[in-house]
C-alpha cells in the first residue's frame, strides 16, 4: 500500500442542479475524480457507454480515462419528467493516490450506502475546502487518504448478492432512487412484483430495519444535505425530500439530530 507521498485536494463541492447540464472530458479531466450522487438522477459515460446514474452510485475517474456527464429531464415514481440530480466531487491527485489507484483494479461506479460515516467525509472535504484562510491544507489531504482507503473497504465488503437476499437489494434501490418522492409498501410490491408482506419480511431479515425506518433515513439524509449546502427554504426542502407536511420533517428532524432544521443550518453555515 503507499504509504507517506503526497495527497492533494484541488476542488471539493457539492451541487443540487435543477437546470440541465453538460460536462465533457473526451481526453479526461486531468486528475482523479470521486463523484457521489446523494440525490436523483443523471447520466455518465460509464465503462465507455452512456449509463443512468442513481444515488448511491460513486463514480471514480484516472486522470486521463474519457469523462462525460449529463443532466437532464428524468422520469420519476409519477411519471414526471424532472430536472433533478445532487452530487458530491472532489478532484484530486499526488503521488500517495497514483499509488492507491494502481493497489486494485477500480471500476468506474461502484453501488454504495449513503451512510453517515462516508457522507461525513465527503462533507468535511468540502468544508476544508472552503474555508477562506486554512492554516493547516494537511488536513485535507489526511480526510482525502481516509476516504481513498474507505473506497478499498467498500470494494473489498461489497455484498454478494444472492437470490436469497437480491429482493431485498431491489427494494432497497428503489428506495434510494425514489425517496425524493411520496410512495407506499404497495408501491414498492407492485414494482419489484411480490406482496407487500413478502417484501416487508425480506427487507427486515437482511438488513435489520423496516423498509419505512429505512426510507426515513434516507429522506432524513437527503434534507440534511440540501439544508446545509442548498438555498431552499427550509419548507422546499422538507418537500423536496420526500415529507409530505413540515410539521412532521421539523419532528423526525429534530428527534434524530437534535435540534430544528433552522438551527442545524444556522450552525453548520457558520462553519462554512
Amino acid at each position: 500500500m503507499p504509504t507517506d507521498y503526497s495527497c492533494q485536494v484541488l476542488t471539493a463541492g457539492f451541487s443540487f442542479h435543477r437546470k440541465p447540464y453538460i460536462g465533457l472530458h473526451p481526453e479526461g479531466v486531468k486528475n482523479y475524480l470521486l463523484r457521489l450522487q446523494t440525490d436523483g438522477r443523471c447520466r455518465a459515460r460509464v465503462d465507455g457507454e452512456m449509463s443512468l446514474v442513481d444515488a448511491g452510485d460513486l463514480l471514480l475517474f484516472s486522470p486521463d480515462e474519457p469523462y462525460e456527464l449529463r443532466i437532464d429531464k428524468e422520469q420519476n415514481p409519477m411519471g414526471e419528467r424532472l430536472v433533478e440530480s445532487g452530487d458530491y466531487h472532489i478532484f484530486f491527485n499526488g503521488d500517495w493516490v497514483d499509488e492507491w489507484w494502481k493497489h486494485h483494479k477500480r471500476p468506474n461506479r461502484i453501488k454504495v450506502q449513503l451512510t453517515e460515516s462516508l457522507l461525513t467525509l465527503f462533507r468535511q472535504l468540502v468544508l476544508e475546502q472552503r474555508r477562506i484562510s486554512n492554516p493547516y491544507p494537511e488536513i485535507a489531504s489526511y480526510y482525502m487518504r481516509i476516504l481513498c482507503l474507505e473506497v478499498d473497504r467498500m470494494l473489498s465488503e461489497h455484498p454478494t448478492i444472492t437470490n436469497t437476499n437480491y429482493v431485498a437489494y431491489e427494494i432497497k434501490s428503489y428506495i434510494e432512487e425514489n425517496a425524493s418522492s411520496l410512495f407506499k409498501l404497495e408501491d414498492i410490491a407492485t414494482h419489484i412484483g411480490i406482496s407487500v408482506s413478502r417484501g416487508v419480511h425480506l427487507f427486515k431479515e437482511a438488513f435489520g430495519k423496516s423498509i419505512m425506518q429505512y426510507t426515513l433515513d434516507v429522506r432524513l439524509n437527503m434534507a440534511r444535505e440540501r439544508i446545509i449546502f442548498s438555498p431552499m427554504t427550509l419548507e422546499h426542502v422538507a418537500e423536496s425530500s420526500g415529507f409530505n407536511n413540515y410539521t412532521y420533517f421539523h419532528r423526525v428532524f429534530r428527534s434524530r439530530f437534535g435540534m430544528s432544521p433552522k438551527e442545524f443550518r444556522v450552525i453548520h453555515r457558520e462553519q462554512m
